[in-house]
């Protein structure tokens, strides 16, 4: 369970109201834009101090709390080994045959990387794939799917813990409410990705009219007084969402577009129309990405689009690096468990979240 030291607007007592036609009514969903935290006093002399240090489970220690998304166009073996190198994580994607995951697995074991983890789906092949995967070394399963809060989790998850205990991490999701999250824990999960919606390439909420907030789902999920950590996927834009999102509950932070288009991600670098370097980016639950991988469209709840290349990846994470450092100094905090106990929220206006912003640049 996490200590939090905040009352926002006393959040966590106004969550649901009930509506004239006995439908629950959130009054309240914030996202990332919507807060700030306020700066407090700080005996912190050098923001190298600051240990980002956190353990995903007694076994697995990792150095910065940044995990990379299992997505074809983000996470193969050059990913792995760059996050490996940065203190973070990569999750090997599942888009793929078994032969072929399994074979960017053995090349991240062979060079090195002792814990290795990969996605799997909780249908089809999956009982396989995930006996593969850990003969081939994994011993992290990430259980992938857009709506973890559902029968086929439960049933994937329970066989896993069933045939692995507890020497297989399993990591599940998505889910966006306390009793999705809570769920998965009890169901095996020994880490839950939390969001819904939430991602640049992702139309879930416009195509399906469901979702919530990134911010206002770790508030809810940082509720549980279950043992599995919190893991945000999705509605992170930069730095400061990163802080906003540790301060606020959560242990991990999955990133997909922040670390797309650099030289680690699978795909070419190509001239676009303007002139400049792009590598593509899609959403896994795209029509392109789903054809190629399962020949057939299940749902339209992605884009696939291109982004500006960005070189290397160890760039972009020691810049993200350098700025939660930074956060965690405005609040005063030594490390992720002082941050929640001192984090401070603060909601903004709409004036405030334009003065937030390089403004000069609107003068121009």
């Amino acid at each position: 369970m996490v200590e939090q030291a905040y009352d926002l607007n006393r959040y966590q007592k106004s969550i649901f109201s009930e509506s004239k036609n006995n439908i629950n009514l959130r009054t309240e969903a914030l996202a990332f834009d919507d807060v700030l935290l306020v700066p407090q006093y700080s005996e912190i002399e050098s923001r190298a101090n600051v240990n980002l240090n956190q353990n995903l489970d007694s076994n697995i220690k990792l150095k910065i709390p940044i995990i990379s998304s299992p997505m074809d166009t983000v996470t193969e073996a050059p990913m792995v080994h760059a996050m490996h190198r940065a203190g973070g994580l990569g999750i090997i994607h599942r888009y793929n045959s078994i032969g072929e995951q399994t074979a960017v697995v053995r090349n991240v074991v062979a060079e090195g990387i002792r814990q290795p983890a990969a996605a799997i789906g909780v249908t089809g092949d999956f009982k396989e794939r995930a006996m593969e995967l850990v003969r081939s070394g994994v011993n992290i399963l990430c259980l992938d799917i857009a709506h973890g809060h559902h029968i086929l989790m439960e049933r994937a998850l329970k066989t896993l813990k069933d045939s692995y205990g507890k020497s297989i991490h399993l990591m599940a999701g998505n889910v966006a409410t306390l009793g999705g999250f809570n769920d998965l824990a009890d169901w095996g999960a020994d880490s839950v990705r939390c969001g819904i919606g939430g991602g640049s390439i992702c139309t879930t909420r416009i195509q399906t009219g469901h979702g919530l907030p990134g911010l206002a789902t770790i508030f809810e999920c940082a509720r549980s007084d279950r043992d599995a950590k919190i893991i945000i996927d999705g509605g992170i834009k930069n730095s400061g969402d990163i802080v906003k999102a540790l301060a606020a509950g959560a242990d991990f932070i999955m990133l997909g577009s922040l670390l797309s288009g650099t030289d680690e991600t699978p795909g070419e670098v190509f001239v676009g129309p303007s002139g400049g370097l792009l590598k593509d980016y899609r959403g896994m639950a795209s029509a392109a990405a789903q054809n190629n991988w399962r020949n057939k469209v299940a749902s339209h709840e992605g884009i696939i689009s291109s982004v500006p290349y960005k070189g290397p990846v160890k760039e972009v994470l020691k810049e993200l690096e350098r700025g939660i450092r930074s956060g965690l100094s405005y609040s005063g905090a030594n490390n992720l468990k002082e941050l929640r106990l001192k984090a401070v929220f603060c909601k903004q206006s709409d004036a405030s979240k334009y003065e937030s912003t390089p403004h000069i640049l609107a003068k121009v």
